[in-house]
């Protein structure tokens, strides 16, 4: 704001100075009238911006009594570079001239044909239209920056329109590809899962079968919805499914497939947010347990202390080599963006005994 006003000042402050060395130039300090207008017309400058058509007026009587034109030559510049009123700058212009030939030869009259009257007409006009001339450019300068700033903004809209519209697209064809080729595979396990389990007489396996296809079925449903969110195009909110809570991290403990002991007391009133990054992180590190560490028990172990919210999950060594399943190993590159959002930290690492722990740390005050 402060150079705002800077910006403005100086050239105010250039022209008035200018306006006073051409009424100390031309005319005499022993006139007290005309150097009073002078003097007048080179202060009024300072409203120049504010009120362009009243300084100018107010700069005429300097130039109708003496040859300092400077004050009005810079006022009417001000008025051409800020009204689109062309027939008034024609007027000013022509007041200008007048009052400027006036000045020159007050007998003009007298003799306005001869050759030197049209002479002095023609350069008086000229003095008086370049101001205007210059003003107008200005304008059209400031009017075609505004103009390239808004061309600008209207590009800017449209790629982001563009880009929207490619996202969809994606968005579109990411849906296709999840329901005709993991939809697919996901029910045929699901189909498989349940024949095992009718046509099976092992208990133990029996019951792996239920558990594969109740997993099954689940994940069948969240892909479903999934799929039903990425095919919105038209850019409205989709109602997601009911978002997990600590209230079914009993569930998620007993249904992971691991020798899991639970042990928390945090408190219902937490946000949903906090309560949804605990659940996840439970879920990441009981599905890395499963994954990395087959046969291997596991602790989850969640508290309140003070203002912050402590999680660990810990197992043991493995008890058989893994797996060797595919993995982008996003899961814990999710699971530290969740925690940074919520202000929150989550670190792990191998413990002494051969086995893993995974550490998060959530601050209840800053959980949105």
């Amino acid at each position: 704001m402060m150079s705002r006003r800077l910006a403005d000042a100086l050239p105010d402050a250039a022209f008035v100075g200018a306006a006073l060395i051409d009424a100390w130039v031309n005319i005499d300090p022993a006139d007290p009238l005309r150097m009073a207008f002078a003097l007048t017309a080179a202060c009024v400058l300072v409203l120049r911006r504010r009120l362009p058509l009243l300084t100018f007026g107010l700069t005429l009587p300097a130039v109708l009594l003496s040859d300092a034109i400077f004050a009005a030559l810079a006022a009417l510049y001000t008025l051409a570079s800020l009204t689109r009123r062309r027939t008034v700058l024609a007027l000013c212009a022509m007041a200008l001239t007048l009052s400027d030939m006036t000045s020159a030869s007050p007998s003009l009259h007298l003799g306005l044909w001869n050759t030197s009257a049209l002479i002095a007409l023609g350069y008086t006009a000229a003095t008086a239209a370049a101001p205007v001339f210059l003003g107008q450019l200005v304008q059209a300068r400031r009017d075609l920056s505004l103009r390239l700033a808004e061309i600008s903004q209207a590009r800017d809209h449209e790629r982001r329109l563009t880009e929207q519209a490619v996202l969809a697209k994606e968005r579109a064809q990411l849906a296709r590809e999840m329901h005709d080729v993991v939809s697919h595979q996901v029910s045929l396990i699901a189909v498989r899962a349940g024949a095992l389990q009718v046509g099976t007489r092992d208990a133990e396996a029996k019951e792996a079968a239920a558990t594969i296809r109740r997993l099954s079925v689940q994940t069948l449903d969240e892909l479903r919805h999934m799929v039903n969110v990425l095919r919105d195009s038209q850019g409205r909110p989709t109602e997601l499914t009911p978002q997990p809570s600590l209230t079914d991290l009993r569930r998620l403990v007993d249904a992971s497939g691991i020798d899991a002991d639970l042990k928390t007391d945090l408190p219902d009133g937490l946000s949903p947010a906090l309560q949804r990054a605990v659940y996840r992180t439970v879920q990441e590190a009981l599905t890395n347990v499963r994954k990395h560490a087959p046969g291997a028990t596991a602790t989850v172990h969640a508290c309140r202390e003070g203002d912050t919210v402590r999680v660990t999950v810990s197992n043991t060594a493995p008890a058989r080599p893994p797996f060797p399943l595919p993995s982008a190993h996003y899961g814990l590159i999710g699971l530290r963006q969740r925690a940074a959002l919520l202000g929150g930290t989550v670190t792990c690492g191998p413990t002494a005994d051969g086995g893993y722990e995974l550490r998060l740390e959530l601050p209840t005050e800053q959980a949105p």
